[in-house]
């Protein structure tokens, strides 16, 4: 049996006070633990030392997480993040591949794969985003563009723990566009991911990986898509940021 996990990705908002105060009230609201529930918070790089702290001193229900990383230990790569200083902060996740990551700044599959290696190789747990744009959608080639993804993400990667890895499913067209996919686009993919993760690492462990789903994901919708066979939480964005809104959808994935 698959545990839920609803992650916070808080992209590039909240100063390091604000960070600290959404974390704090996040902490109170979670102060009666979150049952089998995995909850993961992601801050900004500048926001990673304040809210480790916050989850420290509160003895929070959550986990902390980064937004990106780069694969080299060190060296002269300014406005990177090693995955050593991720550790040492307290990080537990980071997601990769995301599709703003993607999109903006033309990170490739290849990167994404490094970046894997580079976080499993120091403990840290990968949240793999995925997804595909409106033409490709609208093409009918989504579920294969996807898969594709996954299997260049996780080239050469040899998973034992299912708990090792996280993948999300993230349709761009639904992330800010006001279109919305349903429950059923949402499974038809997540499935088709988990099919993936079968022929890559066997059928036990992918039976096992977490799948969640990452577009436009709120407290109003969150019980429909983990409703799905496949769905096992969410990566969510903009209702992220409100202490109560994150903690509702967690509170949500418990029932």
């Amino acid at each position: 049996m698959r545990s839920r996990m609803i992650a916070g990705n808080w992209k590039m908002n909240k100063t390091y006070d604000e960070a600290v105060e959404l974390a704090t009230g996040l902490a109170d609201e979670l102060k009666d633990g979150t049952g089998s529930v995995d909850v993961v918070v992601c801050p900004p790089a500048v926001d990673l030392k304040g809210v480790a702290e916050v989850i420290e001193q509160k003895k929070a229900p959550f986990a902390l997480g980064a937004q990106d990383v780069y694969w080299e230990e060190s060296g002269a790569y300014t406005g990177e993040t090693a995955p050593n200083m991720l550790t040492n902060i307290g990080a537990k996740y980071c997601i990769i591949g995301h599709s703003e990551r993607r999109g903006y700044f033309h990170e490739t599959d290849e990167d994404v794969n490094r970046k894997a290696k580079a976080l499993l190789a120091h403990n840290i747990i990968p949240i793999n985003c995925c997804g595909e744009s409106l033409e490709v959608r609208e093409a009918g080639k989504h579920v294969s563009f996807v898969v594709e993804q996954i299997k260049k993400d996780t080239d050469g990667i040899e998973l034992k723990d299912p708990n090792q890895y996280v993948i999300a499913y993230e349709p761009i067209w639904a992330i800010g566009t006001g279109k919305t996919a349903t429950a059923d686009d949402a499974q038809e993919v997540c499935g088709a991911i988990r099919e993936t993760l079968a022929s890559l690492f066997g059928k036990d462990l992918a039976d096992t990986i977490r799948v969640l789903y990452g577009g436009s994901a709120k407290p109003d919708n969150i019980a429909g898509f983990l409703t799905e066979e496949d769905v096992d939480g969410a990566l969510v964005g903009g209702a992220s940021l409100k202490a109560d809104s994150f903690a509702a959808m967690v509170k949500a994935a418990m029932n």
